[in-house]
């Protein structure tokens, strides 16, 4: 196998850094065959985000995608919705029962909420803005089973198209909702808690992380509701003024 191009090879370790991949190992079958059959090569690195890459080639890219276990229980693929140019992206984790139903992000009650969340916190700060104003994703595409949280290799796989999909649209800003979002698109270790409110950053894009909204919704959340709606408020003002 030739010797990778150095730009390259650094482009590919950022992509893997990007995705919190912290080890990278190369994997060979085992050579059953003769001595005199030429060795296996090992399979491609994931594709970087290709020059002029969009969403609807991304979404073809991904076709009926069973690249992980996740394909295994779901309905639909759950790939984004909302405004491809939009300069804030919102990423959750990923898609739950309604969504796995409906192929949308964020439709059910934490969507609601969601979706509430955008269009009053900018209104009460004079800013015109809808959910369709804004693009919408997750980490992962596919509804993990019970809602659990994704595994690290399904992120892993997953993550070439969120980091595809964030490429393409370039936005101002992005909002990670909850920590399996924040961490996975910063690197970051600590709980949300400690990460909320705060600026980091994606590909120098700088990322705000806030409360996912299913979290908002147990009625014991009444201090993170406030701090949410606070985080809202500097990311849009940030984004929009």
């Amino acid at each position: 196998m030739p010797p990778m191009d150095a730009d390259l090879l650094r482009q590919y370790l950022e992509f893997y850094q990007d995705l919190g991949v912290k080890t990278l190992y190369r994997r060979t079958p085992p050579i059953v065959a003769e001595p005199s059959t030429p060795m296996p090569t090992a399979p491609p690195l994931p594709p970087l985000a290709p020059e002029g890459d969009t969403l609807p080639r991304i979404s073809e890219d991904i076709g009926d995608c069973k690249r992980c276990r996740l394909h295994e229980g779901r309905n639909r693929i759950v790939f984004g919705v909302g405004n491809p140019q939009s300069p804030v992206v919102f990423v959750g984790e990923g898609p739950g029962a309604d969504e796995d139903a409906q192929g949308i992000p964020f439709v059910g009650k934490a969507g609601q909420l969601l979706t509430q969340m955008i269009e009053n916190t900018a209104r009460k700060e004079g800013i015109a803005l809808r959910r369709e104003d804004v693009y919408i994703c997750n980490v992962v595409k596919c509804r993990p089973p019970g809602n659990r949280t994704p595994e690290p290799d399904e992120m892993e796989i997953c993550g070439q198209f969120l980091y595809r999909q964030l490429s393409a649209i370039h936005p101002k800003a992005i909002c990670a909702l909850g920590g399996t979002a924040a961490r996975a698109l910063t690197g970051h270790k600590e709980g949300v808690t400690k990460m909320r409110g705060k600026w980091l950053q994606w590909k120098e894009i700088p990322v705000m992380v806030t409360y996912h909204p299913s979290y908002l919704l147990r009625p014991y959340n009444e201090a993170a509701k406030r701090e949410a709606w606070e985080d809202l408020k500097k990311l849009l003002h940030f984004v929009y003024d």
